[in-house]
């Protein structure tokens, strides 16, 4: 195991304004002023954890010089091993000791550079301090640090510093910080602290009982210092189907840059009033003094104005559903194949679209163009903003990014627009946002934002999100097993499907059809070039092929956890038009020398193993004391036939009949024999979006039956 330090992630005190060199940073943490040097007691309450950290201190240092800014961040842990696992854990460091800003402007500004420091305290107090430049190893452009010696009981004291300048004339916001106060170990003192300046806005709130931020007064008045300190800090447990800024001890922060107030007013957050307040709650009166400016109905018409020509409808929900999808592959899907090609460096081919071709980058122009269609088509609409449930409730809405903007169609039935993906759908809202608080922006005159209002979004059933897979099982020589299964998806469970199993050549050529539009090679005129891109793409194509097979494959052996053979796949629809439309995917594989076992002259069958790997609740997991949110209800049925060889009949069916129903799920299961078939249907259920951790046995109940499905055997004996 190791441990990953990837770099701009956390760091330290008002030190960091000054420590530039490694001998600086060095001296400054592990000096003689450390007050941690000495420290190596826990609590006896912790002597039986994996690892205590001692000492932990984060710090974010954001100031400007002339149009230059320069951020620093650094962290330090003090940790005591008191496990085998936590030995293996640090046994081993991986970081990048130089890297590219994507905030600078001009390559030499581009340049940021990263420190490490890591030392060995034995328990006798002896020291051993790793040299980094020397000890590391360059692997695949990332530095490998080995930590050698380590043993139980030993004090592993390590720093990480960043140092990251950029150029900024007129403002810049930073990445937000959204993370649980506590560690995956216990942690007996804490030190968060920020150091900022005049022109650097602070964004900064604690959550569920964490402690505050307080200024610390610096004696300057363009100078301004933060610490929250907090002490024995118990370890986080991040069991699955769990949220953790919803409930564990939390802060969110954000730090805005604005030179000036004009830039304040362009800046991508909300603001405090001054920039000496820090900014701990926005209000959806913030929502609307932020947004109402940003949106205004822009754009031309001309593409959609083309399509619909000529074309007739049956309802206003149809035309909006069918200008959505066409806008989706003319603004989006068009130009994936020419990404594709300009990264393969098989030619440039952006200048084959005209000038100033239009891809939707972002929510915000694709919002501010549906704004325009529907305003000339005179129809109403909102605009609603939401926050991703794992973020909290959007009552606690503080970093603006966050937010998600879509268009709420106010047709007879509302049709719910958001920004394209290769596989977004109408109609359908997104998984993280639905069955949640949001704020709807009303539209006056079909262009202006004028109110702001909380509305609940809509929700989802188990019923709307579902994955059906049937299987077909035959022996193969008694040995093993020939498989063909037939796997459609709907709902939000299609989404992830989509993700894991299509390419853009399932899909692009799919639109290009559909639309009638432009390939990218049929753009290029020579023939001698168009011939060579075509082939050179083609087998681009064939490799991605290899690899989508190969991934596929791989996913398999994963659900059923044995090797297969022979595998094969088909893509029989995308489902990428309509929520109701599935994901439909065939495909077929043998297992050798599994799930059979031979009994004199009869056959011990696994055949509940052919329901895949069902969820199997350990001991650990029995204890659970968080609550449980799903993205999603959700529900599976699957169907095994399995094929019995002339000669032979089934026993034991009576095990693969199964019902575990109550109010957070289920599983049913029943099995029957057809002729020369055995017919096992299954049908597992997740009803809720959110489960009290007192329903979690009820819970484990029904995962309890699925996985015991999958340890049933039948019988196959001669007649």
């Amino acid at each position: 195991m190791k441990f990953n330090l990837f770099l701009g992630l956390f760091l330290f005190s008002s030190w960091v304004s000054f420590a530039q060199t490694p001998e600086e940073i060095r001296d400054y943490i592990w000096g003689a002023n450390d007050a941690y040097k000495k420290a190596n007691t826990i609590p006896d309450k912790w002597k039986n954890e994996s690892a205590v950290i001692i000492y932990k201190h984060e710090h974010y240092n954001y100031h400007k010089y002339g149009v230059n800014v320069t951020y620093k961040s650094s962290i330090r842990k003090r940790i005591k091993l008191l496990d085998q696992a936590a030995v293996k854990e640090f046994s081993e460091f991986s970081y990048r000791d130089k890297f590219y800003s994507n905030k600078a402007l001009g390559s030499f500004w581009q340049r940021g550079t990263n420190y490490i420091g890591v030392k060995i305290v034995k328990p006798d107090g002896k020291e051993m301090v790793i040299d980094a430049d020397k000890d590391s190893k360059e692997v695949n452009g990332e530095k490998k640090l080995a930590i050698p010696n380590l043993e139980i009981g030993d004090i592993i004291d390590f720093y990480f510093y960043s140092i990251e300048p950029f150029k900024s004339v007129y403002d810049y916001t930073f990445k937000a910080v959204e993370t649980p106060l506590g560690d995956v170990y216990p942690t007996l003192d804490l030190k968060i602290t920020l150091s900022t300046e005049n022109d650097f806005f602070v964004n900064f709130n604690t959550y569920n009982g964490a402690p505050e931020l307080k200024e610390v007064p610096t004696g300057k008045n363009s100078e301004r210092f933060y610490e929250l300190l907090a002490t024995n800090v118990e370890k986080n447990e991040f069991p699955r189907w769990f949220y953790p800024l919803t409930e564990l001890p939390c802060y969110k922060f954000q730090i805005i840059f604005a030179r000036s107030g004009k830039f304040e007013k362009l800046s991508d957050g909300f603001l405090s009033e001054k920039e000496r307040d820090v900014k701990k709650t926005v209000s959806k009166e913030d929502v609307f003094e932020y947004y109402n400016k940003k949106f205004s109905p822009s754009g031309d018409l001309g593409p959609i104005n083309r399509f619909l020509k000529n074309k007739t409808f049956q309802s206003e929900e149809e035309k909006i559903r069918a200008v959505y999808y066409f806008c989706r592959h003319e603004y989006f899907t068009r130009y994936l194949e020419a990404f594709v090609v300009n990264e393969a460096k098989i030619m440039y081919p952006f200048g084959y679209y005209g000038v100033n071709p239009i891809f939707f980058q972002d929510e915000l122009p694709f919002v501010n163009y549906f704004m325009q269609f529907l305003k000339k088509q005179e129809i109403g609409y909102d605009i609603i903003i939401a926050t991703p449930r794992h973020d909290g409730s959007i009552d606690d809405l503080l970093i603006q990014q966050n937010l998600r903007k879509l268009i709420r169609v106010n047709t007879p039935t509302p049709v719910f627009i958001e920004y394209f993906s290769s596989y977004s759908g109408a109609e359908q809202v997104d998984a993280l946002i639905e069955n949640s608080k949001a704020y709807v922006l009303g539209i006056s005159n079909g262009k202006k934002v004028t109110e702001v209002n909380a509305i609940t979004l809509p929700s989802s059933t188990y019923n709307d999100n579902i994955s059906k897979v049937k299987t077909q099982v035959e022996l193969l020589d008694f040995t093993g097993y020939k498989v063909k299964r037939q796997l459609a998806f709907t709902g939000h469970l299609k989404e992830s499907e989509q993700e894991d199993r299509l390419e853009f050549f399932d899909y692009v050529y799919e639109d290009y059809e559909k639309y009638g539009s432009t390939k990218l090679m049929d753009y290029v005129r020579n023939e001698k070039q168009r011939n060579q891109y075509t082939n050179e793409l083609n087998a681009l194509i064939n490799t991605l092929k290899d690899k989508q097979k190969e991934s596929l494959k791989a996913n398999v052996e994963g659900e059923f956890d044995v090797k297969v053979e022979d595998y094969g796949f088909a893509i029989k629809n995308t489902g990428r038009f309509g929520k109701s439309t599935p994901l439909e995917v065939e495909d077929s594989f043998t297992i050798a020398n599994e799930y059979v076992k031979k009994a004199g002259d009869k056959y011990l069958l696994e055949i509940g193993r052919f329901l895949t790997s069902q969820i199997e609740i350990d001991k650990k997991e029995m204890e659970r004391k968080n609550n449980i949110y799903m993205n999603f209800p959700r529900s599976f049925e699957n169907e095994i036939t399995f094929i019995i060889p002339e000669g032979y009949s089934v026993s034991g069916l009576e095990k693969l009949n199964k019902k575990v129903e109550n109010e957070t799920g289920g599983f049913t299961s029943n099995a029957e024999i057809k002729g020369n078939q055995l017919i096992i249907k299954t049908f597992k259920y997740y009803k809720n979006y959110f489960e009290p951790n007192a329903n979690w046995n009820k819970m484990i109940q029904f995962l309890d039956a699925a996985y015991q499905f999958t340890q049933e055997k039948v019988l196959l004996k001669k007649n």
